[in-house]
This record gives structure tokens, C-alpha cells and sequence, in this order.
């Protein structure tokens, strides 16, 4: 063994065991195993940075910002409607979110995948009556499972591909290579869950929740021409309501405020309906009835002569609990009739003093708190210009247990009140320093936009082939479409650095160099032999699955691209001594360092649900080893077809 295996041995031993006690982030540790390395002399220290710059490392970055598109554009929520069965049982309503994460997986980030449907898996759970953490886990898992289909579907897959290409006479994995094996191995992996495995999760009561609940707010939202409640009455927009969680408190016409319109009235093209909704179902209701947040867009002068006739309607003022299911309500003081008509009869002189826009495209939604002795107690938004001395919009009101029959903008705010506020969070910001406000946390909630989903969809989708056609690299193509996704908007300037994980960047770029040091002192055939002569004893099928168990092992317990990256160079000495083909084992490692199942800590996307799932470190054993095993006997015979020794 010589001096330069020696130190890269002990630097790999070193960097694993920080991996696996967790004391410090990844990326520190990857940037002390560099350090490491160049002190050493392993890495020149001229090319000490040069996996920053590798094809894998650019590819990760753009992919993120891509996923970033998709998810703000609203264009997974649309996916996500159409997809989705209404009414069915547990089976067939979790394999189908499974299946769709584990599609989207294979084209996005497969954590952003997962955080966009969390949301929809807790409301499932809810609908099924199951605890949260029988959805959650199968989401998960299936999310992990669609990554091993594509090129950029999982950083394994990249660092497997980078690589390749740089050692001498082979060359990066294409966009689909990975699909032959990995496909059905998600389709055996997804069956499993859907079948057999969401039984075997513990159930657990979800942890967290109630010290986050923030109650419904009360908003307002707005019937453009296109929507598709267009003539069609109440009763039937209010079935449609009920199953996502929305109540119907209010509607207004032509400057009139009908407290409780009758069921049989047929909506319009401009009525403002008033609603009670939970944030998390503000987003869903929007896309799904094609309607318009009503303070999310500009003031325009009211038409006093349209639909005058129907004034006299204001008068209907039956309990709203005869119009729908009965309810325990608390009606706010101060709602007086003058202050019904006060949100509209001024609308022309609020257009007016707004003046020059002050929207921004980079625009944030976050809740305020309102503290007691705030300057805004007793005022409201109309009382203080918030557009016109900010620019920000108010969208909704939460007051627990309490509905006011009040305009939004002409409701007077009291200690406590929640506010979701849109606009630039630097504006934000000074808002609630200059009033009496405390920013809680900044909404996940997207308003959609069909436009820029159809464009980041076709964004998305040009990028990929053009790689998959081998038009251009993987880096550059994708690179493309984030330059694309800037002009065009679908990601908006101010978040385009904040979608790129920067640990994950910093890892990746770190080990890099470090996996090429092994390669090059020998010390990764140093460790193929032993594992082989120990372990396969020559055997080139036991090779594999030594391989592959090995690096499934490893992912369990430290981050999946680091796994990848310690992993790539052994699996390719372990092919040289067996003298067999190398993509073989590459494919091994690419898919063990995806399927981490076993705990919490191996893969985002298993951290991400610990909490909202009430999980505890162990409960991933029941799922996840079941999923492996399954796995190995599906992986193993596959590898050796697809890529024969």
C-alpha cells in the first residue's frame, strides 16, 4: 500500500464517519475532505475547484430552478386535479399520488415533487380517515423510486454519469439510459406500496400541526368571463366547495353586499363572492373554479350601470347556517349596511390614487400577526393606503371562531388578526416594522397562472428533449431553459438563486475531486479487491450485489450523492478486476444510492415527512426493508439484462 492510498483511505474513513455521526452538515464535510485532500497532495491545488464546474454540478443547479417553475406557476396543482380521483378508496387514490410523484420524479426535483403534494397527501389522509404518515410514506418512497428513471431525476444519476464521461475511453449515461432499469423498477417499487406496503406504515398521530393552525381566513375572490361558474348558481358552486374545504359566507353585486344570497341564484361574470377557506385551499379552489383572488389585481372603475336592477336583492337576510351546513358562528360588530356597500362605492377614487403600478413579478405571500396597540387596531386597509403607500395587497383575514360580513378592505383589524399579504417581501417587511406587525412565516402558497404554467411545462419539457436528442449536453440544454425561465418569467429573478440547493451544489462539487483521487492512487481498486476477494471471491454476479447492497447500506445511513461519489470509483475498480462491463456496476451504484428506505436520515424526502407524519427513527424499517429486498430481486436480474457482464 502506498503513501498516497494510505492518506486517501484515512481521509475517506474520516469523511464517512462525519457523514454518518451527523454533527455537521454535508457540505462542510465534503469541503473538509477536499481541504483534505489538496493539503495532502492528492488534488492539485489548481484543480481543487473544478468540480464546480463539472457538467453534473451545473445540471443539478437548473434542474432545481426548472422544478422551481413548475411548482410557482402552478402547474403541478393542475396535474395534480386532473389526476387524482375524487371518491375513491385508499387503494386506488393512493396509487394514483404515488404514481404521480413518482412521474414527476423522473422530470423535476423529487424533493419539490414531494413538497408539492404533501399537501394533498394530508388532505387525502383526511378524506380516507387514515392517519397521515400511511399516505405520507408511500408518497415519499414513490417520489425516491420515480428519480432512478431519468438522467436528471436523482444527483446519483448525474455524479454516475459525470463519472463515466471522464474516465478514459467511456462516456456520460444519455437522458433515458437509466429508464431501461430503473422503469419497472419504480412500476415493481410502486405496485408493492400501493398493494401491500401503505398497510405495513405504523400509524401515528401527526405531529405539529395544531401549534401551526392558523384557522380560516376570509377572503374574497372575484368571477372573471372565463371562469367556469359562469351561470351557474350557487348550490351547485357550493357542492363543488364543500369537497375542498371551502364556505361560501357572501356575495357581492354591483356594490351590494348580500349576506345570504339564495342558493338558487345564478353567479355572473364580476360578482365577488366572499368565502371562509383555509390557506393551504386557497390555491386549489383558484385553479379549480378558474377564479381571481380580488385584491390580487388592480382596482377597476365599477360599471353603475350594470345589472342595476338586482339592488333590491341586498335584503336577504336569512341566516347564512339555511344555505348550507350548520355551523357555529359568531357574527363581528360593525356591520352596518353602509359599510356592506363601503368596499365598492369607492373603487374608482382607489384607482385613482393608486397611480403608477407598484406590482412587482417578485412577489411574496406571508402572514402577519397583528400586535396589541399596533397602529392598525380599529383601521383598515382602505384607512391606511396599503396600496397606495406600499404597494402590498391584502388577500385574506383570519380571525378564529369569527366571520365579519364587512368588505375585506374596509374591515377593521383587531389584536390577533392574521394577514396574508402579497407583494415584495422587502415591502413587506418595512410594512410590518412600520405598523405594529410580526411576520409569522412566508406562504407555499402559489396563485396559478395558466400562462406561465403552459410555459414552464413547454420550458421543462424543450430542455429534456434536446438533451435526450443529444442536441446539445445536458448542462447546456437545461441551462438554456433557465435563461428561458428568466426572461419569460415562469421564475421570477428574485428566487432563481434561493430554488438551487446549495449544500447539495457544494457537495457535489467537493467530492468530485475526491472520488477522481481515489480513482487515480489506486485506492479504489484497493477497496474492490478486498470486497471482492472477501466477499464475491471472484464471482461477478455476487460482485454486483455486494455492489449494490453495499451501496444501498451506505445511503441508509449518509446523503445518497455523497454515497454515489465514494461509491463510483470502487463499483468501477470492482468491474476492472472482475474484467467485466463497468456500466454494469455504475448502473448498481446509481440505483443503491436512490433507494434509501430505511431511515429518516438517508434521503430529503424521508427527513421532510419525520414531522407532519409523526414518525419516529425506526418506523421506516417496516416499510422500507420489505422495499429493498424487493428491489434487490427486481434490480439484480434486470442490471444483468439490460447491461450485460
Amino acid at each position: 500500500m502506498t503513501p498516497s492510498q494510505i492518506h486517501i483511505l484515512v481521509i475517506l474513513v474520516a469523511t464517512v464517519a462525519m457523514f454518518l455521526w451527523g454533527r455537521w452538515r454535508h457540505d462542510m464535510v465534503a469541503a473538509g475532505s477536499l481541504l483534505a485532500c489538496v493539503v495532502a497532495g492528492l488534488v492539485p491545488a489548481n484543480e481543487a475547484f473544478a468540480g464546480f464546474g463539472h457538467p453534473a454540478v451545473v445540471t443539478v443547479a437548473c434542474v432545481l430552478v426548472l422544478s422551481r417553475g413548475l411548482q410557482t406557476s402552478g402547474a403541478v396543482d393542475a396535474l395534480t386535479r386532473v389526476v387524482l380521483p375524487a371518491k375513491a378508496g385508499p387503494t386506488v387514490s393512493i396509487g394514483a399520488l404515488v404514481t404521480l410523484a413518482a412521474v414527476l420524479s423522473g422530470f423535476m426535483n423529487n424533493v419539490g415533487a414531494l413538497a408539492l403534494l404533501m399537501p394533498v397527501a394530508i388532505q387525502l389522509a383526511g378524506r380516507l380517515q387514515l392517519p397521515p404518515g400511511k399516505v405520507l410514506m408511500p408518497l415519499a418512497f414513490g417520489s425516491i423510486l420515480g428519480g432512478t428513471t431519468t438522467l436528471i431525476g436523482t444527483p446519483p444519476n448525474l455524479i454516475i454519469a459525470g463519472f463515466r464521461d471522464s474516465r478514459e475511453g467511456l462516456n456520460g449515461f444519455a437522458m433515458f439510459d437509466f429508464l431501461p432499469v430503473g422503469g419497472p423498477l419504480t412500476l415493481v417499487g410502486v405496485l408493492f406500496i400501493v398493494l401491500v406496503g401503505w398497510r405495513l406504515v405504523p400509524s401515528r398521530k401527526q405531529a405539529g400541526i395544531e401549534g401551526f393552525e392558523t384557522g380560516s381566513y376570509l377572503t374574497e375572490v372575484r368571477i372573471p368571463e372565463d371562469s367556469k361558474v359562469v351561470d351557474m348558481t350557487l348550490r351547485e358552486v357550493e357542492r363543488t366547495l364543500d369537497e375542498i374545504g371551502v364556505q361560501v359566507v357572501g356575495l357581492v353585486r354591483n356594490g351590494t353586499h348580500l349576506v345570504a344570497p339564495r342558493s338558487s341564484r345564478r353567479l355572473r361574470a364580476g360578482d365577488i363572492l366572499l368565502v371562509e377557506a383555509e390557506a393551504a385551499t386557497l390555491a386549489t379552489m383558484l385553479s379549480e373554479l378558474g377564479l381571481e383572488l380580488e385584491e390580487a389585481v388592480p382596482p377597476e372603475p365599477e360599471n353603475e350601470n350594470r345589472d342595476a336592477g338586482e339592488g333590491h336583492e341586498g335584503n336577504e337576510q336569512q341566516p347564512a347556517e339555511e344555505t348550507r351546513a350548520p355551523r357555529k358562528v359568531q357574527s363581528l360588530p360593525d356591520t352596518s349596511a353602509d359599510q356592506h356597500r363601503a368596499g365598492d362605492t369607492d373603487r374608482k377614487e382607489d384607482a385613482d390614487q393608486d397611480g403608477p403600478s407598484r406590482r412587482s413579478d417578485e412577489v411574496a405571500l406571508m402572514e402577519l400577526a397583528v400586535l396589541p396597540g399596533a397602529m392598525l387596531v380599529g383601521r383598515s386597509a382602505r384607512d391606511i393606503l396599503l396600496r397606495t403607500r406600499y404597494g402590498l395587497n391584502l388577500l385574506a383575514v383570519s380571525r378564529q371562531g369569527q366571520w365579519s360580513m364587512v368588505r375585506l378592505r374596509s374591515l377593521a383589524l383587531r389584536p390577533g388578526d392574521l394577514l396574508l399579504i402579497q407583494g415584495p417581501p422587502e415591502t413587506i417587511t418595512e410594512f410590518a416594522a412600520d405598523n405594529g406587525c410580526v411576520p409569522l412565516a412566508e406562504r407555499e402558497l402559489h396563485i396559478p397562472d395558466r400562462r406561465k404554467a403552459i410555459l414552464a411545462i413547454l420550458i421543462m419539457l424543450a430542455s429534456v428533449g434536446v438533451a435526450a436528442a443529444g442536441l446539445l449536453p445536458a448542462a447546456v440544454a437545461f441551462l438554456g431553459g433557465v435563461l428561458a425561465s428568466m426572461a419569460l418569467r415562469t421564475v421570477s429573478l428574485r428566487t432563481v438563486y434561493e430554488a438551487v440547493d446549495w449544500p447539495v451544489i457544494v457537495l457535489l462539487g467537493a467530492l468530485l475531486p475526491v472520488a477522481a483521487a481515489m480513482q487515480h492512487t489506486g485506492a479504489a481498486d484497493l477497496i474492490a479487491r478486498v470486497l471482492l476477494d472477501t466477499l464475491a471471491r471472484g464471482n461477478a454476479v455476487v460482485g454486483l450485489v455486494v455492489i449494490l447492497v453495499t451501496t444501498m447500506t451506505l445511503s441508509d445511513l449518509m446523503n445518497n450523492a455523497a454515497t454515489a461519489a465514494v461509491m463510483a470509483p470502487i463499483s468501477l475498480g470492482a468491474a476492472m478486476q472482475l474484467g467485466v462491463n463497468p456500466d454494469t456496476f455504475l448502473m448498481a451504484v446509481a440505483i443503491g444510492a436512490s433507494c434509501a428506505f430505511l431511515t429518516p436520515i438517508g434521503h430529503q424526502n424521508n427527513t421532510l415527512i419525520l414531522g407532519p407524519g409523526g414518525f419516529r427513527f425506526g418506523d421506516y424499517w417496516r416499510l422500507g426493508v420489505p422495499v429493498e429486498l424487493v428491489l434487490i430481486a427486481v434490480a439484480v436480474p434486470l442490471l444483468l439484462i439490460v447491461w450485460p457482464l
